[in-house]
């Protein structure tokens, strides 16, 4: 196919596309291919999330099933999420109420 076949399009110049958009926003109020590509990644994220939390409840699984506790070790992860200072601060704010509650 050459630049001159009566097939070949130029590909639209990001004014061009610019112009369709704004035409089509003022006809419809929406820009609705913008709109589909957006909630298209939004559903390619939410499969990529279920996989990987359908990994994460596998890997549970076969830790529970190893004799592990998975609450405490899922209590672990959010601990090691935090910053050791802010985990300290949360430990002593634990040991105080435990404390005050005779629990201790």
């Amino acid at each position: 196919m050459t630049l001159t076949s009566p097939t070949y399009k130029a590909p639209r110049s990001d004014k061009r596309r610019d112009e369709d958009m704004a035409a089509e926003t003022a006809t419809t109020g929406v820009a609705a291919d913008e709109l589909k590509q957006f909630i298209e990644r939004i559903e390619r994220l939410e499969e990529e999330k279920k996989a990987v939390s359908d990994d994460i409840r596998d890997v549970y699984a076969e830790l529970k099933g190893r004799g592990y506790e998975a609450k405490v070790v899922r209590q672990i992860v959010r601990m090691r999420k935090q910053d050791h200072a802010e985990r300290k601060e949360m430990e002593a704010i634990l040991d105080l109420y435990m404390h005050a509650l005779n629990m201790s």
